[in-house]
């Protein structure tokens, strides 16, 4: 076994700002009306536009979103949620499931890519690559356990898991990791090319920075459920287009050359007049994490209180998301969302500059001839890094912190970055102090790995959180089925907020705009629900 560091981790907004960390097929909301209505199309190619290059395709390291959404159309899953929250077949026709074990029993004429079966020794081989800490899977702790084993029989067609751990929600976890096929399993570089495919499509042409076109296989007939191959208006071909720019994105919607873009400015007010249609997705926007690794000035919590005191939150607010933009309730935003917290009270903070900067001052950072405070020499400087995907609204929520920030004593330097630079820093350099790429998710377990366990380059704790309140809570929730652990969950989620290791301070209901096509997103969008029009 070779191992993969988290090297090409991190991300942006279900393809755009924050951090999503994908299990389940979040059940998102299918467009309905608009400019998807008319005459079902044959042989047609699916334009998707994308903010920024995904990097590596690999779907046992990356968890950038965009790479993620590309994958979604490469890689089946053993099984798949519906917008409804049931659970269908996917690689699976049957399965059962507690917190601490699993039985799948696979569809008979899965195949890959290259015409060969995809056997459950395959499947199998996944899933305990993932488990096996040694070989570095970012994937640990959020979709799979350590230590987490499996076993395929190949002439029953059953995978049996074990889990290293219990996991409350082991059926989606394990249930929805991409599955790839077992001739490139070991080959980190044909995985980050998106090769070795057992889903709807297989890649054909990349070109970094431009485009990375995919060909539906017409093998393909094991979509969620009864999904019927046959039916009409499935894409031929998709095209994912790296376009970084909100308005040239627009214009191509408004032009017909595109089927799919994320548009979160003000242009999207352009394609609401238009009647175009858009899926409805609750993500987080508006976001901080403090790294609080040693020598950091903001793994002192009197300093991260300051800093988050000192800030107008609402101001924040209706700077990165405008009118849209809520309060909020939960650091879980994505359906299935099961235990649905609302912890506003606790999100909720006051503004009081002088209370900030008398802390600072008990804290021991004294403001210097320039403004800026010190304290032992040191002098109080940060830097915060945001995903360039994020826009002009991401850049001015930045700005508005590092303002504020400088009249408190504070000298922020702010970074933009695209996604795999952001993953980089987050990951492995760990050049940074604050952190403004939100980290979206379905399943409160799936916070784990982000703030808990193994750091960077080991793991994917990239704030060095240490919190054993947090990390016991989590344990106890972990141990109990489903929602039965949602009072643990919820006391976790408090756990974090309560000693400021990330604030978030605005939540948007987002998604996907649709021309001459419809869809359901959820992790990114199902390429199965696709249906293109005249």
């Amino acid at each position: 076994m070779r191992s993969r560091t988290a090297r090409t981790t991190l991300a942006a907004l279900v393809g755009a700002t924050a951090l999503v960390a994908t299990s389940c097929a979040a059940p998102g909301a299918s467009p309905s009306g608009g400019n998807g209505e008319g005459t079902l199309a044959e042989g047609k190619t699916f334009v998707h536009l994308i903010s920024t290059d995904p990097g590596s395709l690999d779907p046992l390291v990356t968890v950038l979103s965009y790479a993620r959404s590309i994958d979604r159309f490469l890689y089946s899953r053993l099984i798949e949620m519906q917008t409804d929250g049931s659970i269908v077949a996917g690689l699976a026709s049957s399965w059962e499931s507690d917190t601490t074990t699993a039985t799948f029993t696979l569809r008979d004429g899965v195949t890959c890519e290259d015409g060969s079966p995809l056997t459950a020794t395959d499947i199998a081989a996944n899933i305990a690559y993932i488990g096996d800490e040694s070989n570095g899977s970012p994937m640990v702790g959020q979709q799979v356990q350590a230590g987490t084993t499996a076993v395929g029989d190949d002439a029953a067609g059953t995978v049996t898991v074990t889990s290293g751990r219990p996991d409350s929600f082991l059926l989606e976890n394990v249930g929805s990791i991409a599955i790839v096929c077992g001739n490139v399993l070991n080959d980190p570089a044909a995985l980050a090319r998106g090769e070795g495919a057992t889903g709807m499509f297989t890649m054909t042409e990349i070109i970094p920075n431009s485009q990375y076109t995919l060909t539906r296989r017409d093998e393909f007939t094991w979509g969620p459920g009864d999904w019927d191959a046959e039916q009409a208006g499935l894409p031929e071909k998709v095209i994912f287009r790296v376009v970084p720019n909100e308005t040239t994105a627009t214009n191509l919607m408004l032009s017909g050359e595109a089927n799919a873009a994320l548009v979160m400015g003000p242009d999207k007010q352009r394609l609401d007049s238009a009647g175009l249609i858009r899926t409805d997705l609750p993500l987080v926007v508006g976001q901080l994490t403090f790294n609080q690794a040693d020598g950091r000035p903001t793994a002192d919590q009197a300093v991260r209180e300051a800093l988050v005191q000192a800030l107008d939150l609402e101001k924040l607010r209706l700077v990165i998301a405008g009118a849209d933009g809520t309060a909020p309730k939960s650091l879980v935003t994505i359906s299935p969302n099961p235990c649905r917290a609302d912890l506003a009270d606790d999100f909720a903070r006051d503004v009081d500059a002088d209370a900030a900067a008398h802390a600072l001052d008990d804290a021991g950072w004294e403001v210097g001839s320039d403004g800026i405070r010190a304290k032992d020499g040191q002098r109080l400087e940060l830097g915060l890094l945001y995903a360039s995907a994020q826009g002009d609204a991401g850049g001015a929520a930045a700005e508005l912190i590092q303002a504020t920030w400088k009249e408190l004593g504070v000298d922020l330097s702010v970074r933009s970055a695209d996604a795999p630079t952001v993953s980089e820093t987050l990951f492995v350099s760990g050049d940074w102090d604050v952190s403004a790429v939100p980290v979206s998710v379905p399943l409160p377990n799936m916070l784990i790995p982000f703030y808990a366990g193994p750091t960077p380059p080991n793991g994917t704790n990239f704030a060095s959180i240490d919190n054993a309140e947090y990390s016991a809570a989590a344990a106890t929730a972990s141990a109990k089925a489903g929602t039965e652990g949602c009072a643990d969950w919820i006391d976790a989620e408090r756990a974090l907020l309560s000693s400021t290791t990330v604030v978030s301070y605005a939540d948007q209901l987002t998604g996907t705009y649709a021309q001459k096509a419809t869809f359901i997103e959820n992790d990114g969008l199902d390429p199965t629900s696709i249906r293109m029009y005249e």
